[in-house]
């Protein structure tokens, strides 16, 4: 209890002399040196607020257009037209005060008034500016004059060093489509799925539905868009992410996965200790608002931020109708799991950082501590892998008060979480390829106990040194994350580095004070439910299937020369694949970003159209190839515009999903938005882009990319497809299905995206052989053992 002891800053005992009082110094100075570091990020965040509030304009405008005031007054003119002379007339009198500082107060009160009124005019202006879309329809390489005007314009009012969430009050409100436009664009998305009887049928709900409660819904979502910074995003992450009772493990959780070919470092604590101080630097970073806002690659459009605020320090709190997600503003510990124990390591000594030589060395006594787990301690994570409701009954009847209420704090108030596992994962061995489908799956769901899935993130470190992450879906999407993980593994590698031992650099402070182990009483009750827990989780990670590959014959270059967008060639080459598996077309989802607008989250691609099944049929049925060539380009140009539409705002289904959400609000019965929102995706996708290319140089060292991450699949019946172009030349891909359906393999579905990318690219390019893989077109890199 040695550490309990150095957490006392002072004790005293009654004595018959009288009280004697000891002070401890060294928790004094703790104490001290945590007061400041608190006072200075009061200071940094007020600042900011300052900064980012008068954005675009900045603070020291204000002084230039005092002076500039005050300096046209002395010239005998007034720019005010009279209202610096009315400022004084009702200014309070001083008998101290003279008629000369009397007219200089009301001049600074007129040139304060005059500078907010342009701050607002600019603001206006930059925002009335990024609502203007245009530009994204135009065609490639081809600007319009008035898209040049416009990009001179952003640039102007845009201001020099915007920080983090300088652009968001800038940024303009989702616009709510018309219920015409998105009836019309849903019945066009679902005729390749149906046939004439079925597809009438759907025509007479759609048309009663516009002509009737639609346009009463419609009313009160205007009305929400008027009040509310965005319309959606609410609703979305309350309807679809926290009021779904079953559990998050596997159906909504995400993953992340490390460098493909190379480990910087075989030693486990090392690896933890770079990048858990990596993890830090960024959120100072983030803290600071020194990150650059995100922005579309190649273009000065910004991106919404406001996903960022939550990245750290938050966790998903069970209830038994609705989880809520709950952020602190602060955090200098996270909480470690290794064998079935909970520790918390301070990350912050005497007001600093921890070095990451004095992460490892922590790491590294956490790993060498000895201690059994607590009764019922081991598998107490299962709680967060089950269903909601238990885990809600059970928060509330075992872990309110006491020691365990203490420990589940911890839990949740620490920065990020960190698993510590026994296995060592990554593409290795006589067998790569199922190497790294169980390294997906480790990720995805370990073994169901050992992560706490309820947290905004946690990071798994294996035995051989090898990472990933995992993350809850609610608080924000994969690209949020994924800017961390690329600057956290860039980091690690390419500035902090290992010495020739494969440890970290630096000097340890051998006076750290150990990390503390968490202390529970786990009633048989609580276990019982821990068991139960466990057993549903199980069954849902055993049933999951997947396959990870690397398709390495071509990637985005080749795809390029032949004047197609890669994201569309990679969805027409999915939906060739799931034609030649099932012999039909499926509702498809290809998840898009609204980040161009506050508090944008995603809006969905409906991949599978009229012009995408026509081209397949045609390719299939062994049509002449120029006219599956042109079919594909008419495919192609239909799935872009679509994708553009999506991001600017005029998508289908969040509007159709926050129509269906009003109606349940009004109690009304809507047998069109029933029928829309139960129906199945059955074909799920998602691109990961990189977006930090800059931290990364894939030409010159191609091993070192991370493969990407994925999913679990969204229907019983279906698959969950996320892929990551690399480079030039490399396409990752991540497939899931259930093994409990007979019409899905992960596998044999990888085989057919191989095929048709294959044979895509030989119908685009028909002059050129058809590629094959060779050891040529590998990295030159070692094979981990």
């Amino acid at each position: 209890m040695a550490e309990a002891h150095q957490a006392v800053a002072f004790q005293f005992t009654v004595t018959p002399d009288g009280i004697d009082l000891q002070l401890s110094h060294q928790a004094l100075t703790e104490i001290y040196l945590s007061g400041m570091r608190s006072w200075k990020k009061r200071i940094v965040r007020v600042k900011n607020s300052v900064i980012t509030g008068v954005y675009p304009a900045s603070p020291s405008s204000w002084l230039f257009v005092v002076i500039a005031i005050l300096a046209t007054m002395y010239t005998r003119s007034d720019p005010s037209m009279g209202l610096i002379a009315k400022i004084q007339e009702h200014l309070p009198v001083s008998q101290s005060m003279s008629t000369q500082c009397q007219a200089v107060v009301s001049a600074v009160l007129f040139s304060t008034m005059l500078w907010l009124m342009l701050i607002f005019t600019m603001r206006l202006c930059l925002k009335q500016l990024l609502s203007y879309h245009r530009w994204m329809f135009e065609q490639h390489g081809k600007m319009s004059t008035t898209t040049k005007i416009w990009v001179a314009l952003v640039r102007i009012f845009s201001g020099r060093k915007p920080l983090l969430y300088s652009y968001q009050g800038s940024l303009p409100n989702l616009p709510v489509p018309t219920i015409k436009d998105t009836v019309k664009r849903y019945l066009e998305s679902v005729r390749p799925l149906m046939d004439d009887k079925e597809y009438e049928r759907m025509t007479k709900l759609a048309a009663e539905f516009e002509s009737s409660l639609g346009n009463r819904l419609q009313w009160y979502l205007k009305l929400k868009a008027l009040w509310a910074s965005n319309y959606v995003s609410d609703w979305w992450e309350e309807y679809v992410y926290l009021r779904g009772r079953g559990p998050i493990m596997v159906n909504s959780n995400y993953y992340g996965m490390d460098f493909l070919y190379v480990t910087p470092t075989p030693i486990q604590a090392a690896r933890a200790g770079n990048s858990i101080h990596s993890f830090f630097l960024y959120r100072r970073k983030l803290n600071k608002e020194e990150l650059k806002p995100s922005r579309i690659p190649g273009t000065v459009i910004p991106l919404c931020a406001a996903q960022c605020e939550r990245i750290f320090n938050t966790t998903r709190i069970p209830g038994e109708e609705t989880d809520t997600v709950q952020h602190w503003q602060d955090s200098d510990y996270i909480v470690v799991y290794h064998k079935g124990r909970y520790f918390r390591l301070r990350v912050y000594q005497a007001g600093r950082l921890l070095s990451p030589r004095e992460i490892e060395f922590q790491i590294q006594r956490i790993l060498d501590d000895p201690s059994p787990p607590s009764k019922g301690e081991a598998k107490l994570g299962a709680l967060t892998a089950g269903d909601r409701i238990p885990w809600a009954k059970a928060r509330t009847k075992y872990f309110s008060s006491g020691v365990n209420k203490r420990s589940l704090d911890c839990i949740e108030k620490a920065a990020f979480f960190v698993t510590l596992d026994d296995e060592e994962q990554g593409m290795m061995g006589d067998d790569p390829a199922a190497s790294l489908d169980r390294y997906a799956k480790s990720l995805l769901h370990g073994k169901c106990y050992d992560r706490w899935f309820d947290k905004s993130f946690t990071v798994v470190y294996y035995k051989n040194g090898k990472n990933g992450i995992n993350a809850e879906h609610s608080w924000a999407d994969a690209p949020v994350l994924a800017h961390v993980w690329e600057y956290t593994l860039a980091n690690d590698s390419f500035q902090l580095g290992y010495n020739a031992e494969g440890h970290c650099k630096g000097d340890v402070d051998p006076s750290l004070p150990r990390p503390v182990k968490l202390s529970w009483e786990i009633p048989p009750e609580c276990e019982e439910q821990i068991a139960q827990s466990l057993a549903v989780a199980q069954a849902l990670a055993d049933d999951v299937d997947f396959h990870v590959f690397s398709f390495q014959e071509f990637g985005k270059g080749k795809v390029k020369k032949c004047r197609v967008s890669p994201d569309g060639f990679i969805q027409m080459a999915l939906q060739l694949a799931y034609f030649r598996e099932r012999g039909t077309f499926c509702l498809t989802y290809e998840a898009s970003m609204t980040r161009l607008f506050r508090e944008g989250r995603t809006e969905t691609v409906r991949s599978c159209t009229n012009e995408s099944s026509a081209f397949i049929r045609a390719l299939e049925g062994g049509e002449a190839t120029d006219v599956c060539k042109c079919l594909f380009r008419v495919a192609s140009e239909k799935h872009q515009l679509l994708y553009r539409l999506a991001m600017t705002g005029a998508g289908i289904d969040r509007h159709l999903f926050c129509l269906y959400v009003v109606s349940k609000y009004l109690g009304v019965e809507s047998p069109f938005l029933k029928e829309v929102l139960s129906e199945p995706w059955r074909l799920s996708t998602s691109q990961t882009p990189i977006q930090q290319v800059e931290l990364f140089d894939i030409e010159n060292h191609p091993e070192y990319v991370s493969c990407g991450g994925g999913f679990g699949p969204v229907a019983d019946d279906g698959y969950g497809v996320s892929y990551c172009v690399l480079g030039e030349n490399m396409i990752n891909f991540h497939i899931s299905c259930k093994h409990s359906c007979p019409d899905t393999d992960a596998h044999k579905f990888g085989t057919q995206i191989r095929q048709a990318l294959r044979d895509l690219l030989k119908l685009l390019s028909p002059n050129q052989t058809e590629p094959s893989k060779t050891e040529e077109s590998q990295p030159k890199v070692k094979k981990e053992q």
